[in-house]
């Protein structure tokens, strides 16, 4: 770490448990996030309090900080477990709280830091400049921003941290703006439990009735990958890097958190103003390579402006890294040639392939056999019943990819970092002995003394070797050597290496306390007084605000007329269920701006209404050109009503009497 750096970034990983959360920091995370017991938007990762202590208690060793998802919308009567919740987490060490319901600012919280979830939408300078002035300290940029809209943010927030998605899945939505999950399964997004109906294969038809696509999944989208743009990024003023994926193993975490963390040390070490908020470097066993994550390709979304390859719409599965090709094919096995002698197979691979019919086929190896060269003989793992035969569009001349590779998993299976804290170690002479001085690379200081007589070495030059090198083992601290000086009177001097050993074990153990004692919790920001005025005076169920308490947050906010959330059942009429900056027809080929100076094209292409559609549900598109947006517009289904019956709940339907009109 720079002493001399004066902007610092973070690098900030995700752990769906506290173990996974303990390896992200030891790879390079200045930062994890992690659900709690209950309220985070992966309601399939929850965490024990005491698991979260632990991890914090390992973070903070490293200045690294731990941030709880707090981020669905909540009912009325969640709110007093969320805000007990919230008071447990601060006293067992967690550092911040992602938070999207405006409800949680008008409880008894703690003293926590607040960050602005993605799932509140921040797309405008207004709206960052409004999260910033009630009291949010970091906030989560949308995904589809680029590089212009984040300088303009930047220019309007002084103080907020701004965060980016750099890695992982892609929403197709706006983040906080989709609502189809609840809308055809009764599970909402915006409360934990989405049932990724993007990912789902659609027939496109246009107005005519003339079928566009035909079972492609048109709204999933390949996986984010900004490692081109990390430094362009920090140039539009983001400060901290997220990396998506609660629900990822470890594996998947070690490996891109030690990707990421090795480009941007590369950056910070071109670039003195710049160092980690975190502290230590790492060294790895491996060479990270994202591409072994489970990914769909990448792209770097609209960061550098609108491209036409950023969907995955062939299948939303992952389809591995080029392995070879089939050269032959017998009834229990077939043969591989992977044209690389580096190249091995392993029991328990998984391999795929693209059908005749362009749907992506896929068996698990069960033994993998050399057969010299660059051939093996590969025995699928079949399921009960099936044969060679029914591995469809397996011949020989196959394309095959490997979405497992065993002894990548086995590799990251073992320890696969070290995290060390630089460290500058003194021995001096003193009256009566021994002074041992450690001073680490954030200019945390301990000193320790050893009463000891002071005794001349018979061999003067060994005995300092001895002593440098005694005293630059620090085994499986935390703690590396960067320097070791011996500050003798005159001539050497001999030290027990008993007595040496024990010195240096008191001196690190002082170290790490004065390190402890130095750490400072995050401050919570003050809101402004009086409240800052929200950008609109309107909110429709777009706003999500599902409780009294997050609607009383608004109308003390200036808003007159306050809609409530899609989860309470109100708008059941065909409304936007999706909206998104990905646009089906520009992604087709189907956008009039396309079409713009092309001869005897232009003119005849419209932005015209498409429509989705998957069994029995039916979802129309309606493309917004000036914002360039597309709706994705449909109604709730009739048994999702009869299921949950929710209650509806009036805010404000209507302009209050007396409040002054747009």
């Amino acid at each position: 770490m720079s002493a001399a750096a004066n902007i610092r970034l973070e690098l900030l990983a995700p752990a769906r448990d506290a173990d996974i959360g303990i390896e992200a920091v030891n790879h390079g995370a200045d930062a994890v996030y992690i659900g709690g017991p209950g309220f985070g938007a992966r309601d399939k990762a929850p965490n024990r309090i005491e698991d979260i202590a632990r991890l914090a208690k390992h973070a903070h060793r490293f200045n690294a900080r731990i941030f709880v998802t707090m981020n669905t919308i909540l009912r009325d009567d969640e709110l007093e477990g969320a805000r007990q919740q919230a008071w447990q987490l601060y006293d067992a060490g967690v550092d911040a709280l992602i938070v999207q319901d405006m409800g949680l600012l008008e409880l008894d919280l703690p003293p926590i830091q607040l960050h602005a979830s993605t799932q509140t939408d921040i797309r405008t300078p207004e709206k960052a400049r409004f999260l910033q002035d009630v009291g949010f300290s970091q906030m989560v940029l949308a995904r589809e921003l680029d590089l212009k809209q984040i300088l303009a943010i930047k220019a309007e927030v002084q103080h907020a941290s701004l965060e980016f998605f750099v890695h992982g899945a892609l929403c197709v939505a706006y983040s906080g703006q989709c609502f189809i999950s609840h809308a055809h399964t009764g599970r909402s997004a915006n409360r934990g439990s989405c049932s990724q109906e993007c990912r789902l294969p659609y027939t496109v038809t246009d107005s005519k009735g003339r079928v566009v696509a035909h079972d492609k999944h048109v709204l999933s989208l390949k996986d984010n990958d900004q490692s081109a743009n990390l430094e362009a990024l920090i140039d539009a003023g983001i400060r901290s890097f997220k990396i998506e994926g609660r629900y990822k193993d470890m594996a998947t975490v070690k490996n891109v958190t030690a990707h990421y963390r090795t480009l941007l040390d590369a950056i910070m070490e071109r670039r003195p103003e710049l160092g980690s908020t975190g502290h230590g470097r790492c060294t790895f066993t491996f060479t990270p390579e994202p591409e072994q994550a489970f990914n769909r390709g990448g792209t770097d979304y609209f960061v550098n402006g609108r491209k036409i390859d950023i969907g995955a719409f062939d299948t939303p599965k992952h389809a591995g890294l080029p392995l070879g090709d089939v050269v032959r094919v017998g009834p229990e096995d077939f043969d591989v040639d992977t044209g690389d002698a580096t190249r091995v197979l392993n029991n328990g691979d998984a391999l795929t392939w693209w059908d005749r019919q362009g749907e992506l086929q896929g068996v698990p190896v069960n033994v993998a056999t050399a057969l010299g060269g660059t051939r093996w003989r590969i025995a699928p793992n079949l399921s009960q019943g099936q044969a060679m035969a029914d591995l469809k569009d397996l011949f020989p001349g196959t394309a095959l990819n490997r979405n497992r590779d065993m002894a990548w998993e086995r590799m990251l299976a073992k320890p696969s970092s070290e995290r060390r804290i630089a460290v500058d170690v003194t021995l001096a002479q003193v009256n009566d002995g021994f002074e041992l001085t450690l001073k680490d690379e954030t200019g945390a200081r301990a000193s320790v003394k050893l009463p000891c007589a002071h005794e001349p070495a018979r061999d003067g030059k060994q005995a300092e070797a001895q002593m440098k090198e005694g005293l630059a083992k620090l085994g499986d601290t935390i703690f590396e050597a960067r320097r070791v000086r011996l500050a003798m009177r005159g001539e050497p001097l001999f030290i027990p290496a008993s007595k040496l050993n024990a010195l240096r074990r008191d001196g690190l153990k002082a170290l790490e306390a004065a390190r402890d004692a130095a750490f400072e919790r995050l401050p919570r920001d003050t809101p402004m007084d009086p409240p800052a005025p929200y950008p609109d005076d309107t909110l429709t169920y777009l706003a999500n605000v599902f409780n009294t308490r997050a609607a009383a947050f608004y109308a003390r906010h200036g808003v007159k007329v306050i809609g409530a959330a899609f989860e309470s059942h109100e708008e059941l009429g065909e409304v936007p269920l999706m909206i998104t900056k990905h646009c089906v027809r520009w992604s087709l080929s189907l956008c009039p701006k396309q079409a713009k100076g092309v001869t005897g094209v232009q003119g005849t292409v419209r932005a015209e209404p498409l429509t989705l559609t998957h069994g029995d549900d039916t979802l129309t598109l309606r493309f917004d050109c000036k914002p360039c947006e597309m709706h994705v517009v449909g109604a709730m289904r009739k048994n999702v009503l009869k299921q949950l019956k929710a209650e509806p709940m009036t805010f404000y339907r209507s302009r209050p009497v007396g409040a002054n009109p747009v």
